[in-house]
């Protein structure tokens, strides 16, 4: 066994750590990041974050991006999901097999992670670590230096590539370990201490949910998941409205052939698309739902503006603004 490692490296925290603690014992490493449209971290991403660190400690860094395949698992995963819509073992699962086969590729003996022993409630349970170790093919290969005390040794420390009296035994929720970890090495610039997954976000998981019923889940979907209000008007039908100029922003760029943009046409009023196979029999009821979510709910009727792509067509209705109890009907 040498001494060349792959390191899971995310961005945050305690990967950074679990990184830095095979450097100082000589273990070369280079790094992998995976990529999905579910990430919460910071405006630019787990995958910035991971690049920042990958220079700092100047290590090779291979970015992977999940997409298809990634919403596949999503749809049925083997394992289930957690609280919400995550399925934490089986994203894991396809993360250490694709992992393994790049630590093959580089010529690599093992593969560690920053993963710590009951920090997160699905896959860092003991029993969650060790399936996922064995569906993906890397039983004894996986080592977690943050919690390798409260493992059995793995093959590089049998084998004395990595010295397991310098691996550690935090275990649990609290990240005071870690940040007093990180002082003692001088690392103090952590963009994702936690990372995060928008999957385990109840509001998010419920649009999910609905698109996966509706069977129309696609990478642009998932996306338009993170933006706006959403509204359910039919089997086939949706309309989101932005909540901000950004989210505004957002939409107009994702207009495409089909869709129809409303916005109400004498007050300020956020733009929403209408989306979907026979959009144009739900427009009144649509632009309703907009008037609501601007001044003119307090009046008894208003213009709503439409435009269609792709020839831009425009045109108005004259309708009266949504109720309250229609918009909690429909909102997802």
């Amino acid at each position: 066994m040498n001494r060349k490692a792959l390191s899971l490296l995310s961005g945050g925290l305690d990967s950074i750590l679990a990184t830095k603690l095979m450097l100082e014992q000589g273990i070369e490493v280079e790094a992998i990041n995976f990529v999905t449209t579910f990430c919460t971290c910071t405006r630019k991403g787990c995958q910035s974050a991971a690049r920042t660190i990958a220079d700092q400690f100047k290590i090779p860094l291979k970015i992977v991006g999940l997409q298809e395949e990634y919403l596949n698992m999503v749809r049925k995963p083997k394992h289930g999901y957690g609280a919400n819509m995550n399925p934490c073992i089986d994203c894991r699962v396809m993360i250490f097999t694709k992992a393994k086969a790049y630590m093959n590729e580089i010529g690599a003996s093992f593969i560690f992670t920053g993963e710590v022993l009951g920090e997160r409630p699905m896959s860092q349970r003991r029993d969650a670590m060790m399936l996922i170790e064995k569906e993906s093919g890397l039983r004894g290969l996986v080592l977690r230096p943050l919690s390798a005390q409260h493992f059995e040794p793995t093959a590089p420390e049998i084998a004395g590539v990595v010295d397991r009296n310098k691996l550690l035994d935090i275990k649990g929720r609290s990240r005071k370990p870690q940040i007093a970890l990180a002082e003692s090495f001088g690392i103090n610039d952590y963009p994702c201490p936690a990372g995060g997954c928008l999957l385990t976000d109840p509001g998010f998981a419920n649009r999910m949910r609905d698109l996966i019923k509706h069977d129309s889940l696609s990478i642009e979907d998932a996306r338009l998941l993170k933006v706006g209000r959403h509204f359910r008007l039919s089997e086939k039908v949706k309309l989101v409205i932005g909540r901000d100029e950004s989210e505004n922003s957002v939409l107009d760029k994702t207009f495409k052939d089909g869709d129809i943009i409303l916005q109400v046409r004498d007050f300020p009023s956020p733009l929403a698309i209408l989306r979907g196979e026979g959009s144009t029999h739900f427009m009144k009821d649509a632009a309703a739902i907009v008037a609501s979510h601007t001044k003119a709910k307090e009046s008894p009727s208003c213009h709503v503006s439409f435009r269609t792509f792709p020839n831009e067509s425009k045109d108005d209705i004259l309708i009266n603004p949504a109720s309250r109890e229609a918009l909690n009907t429909l909102r997802i």
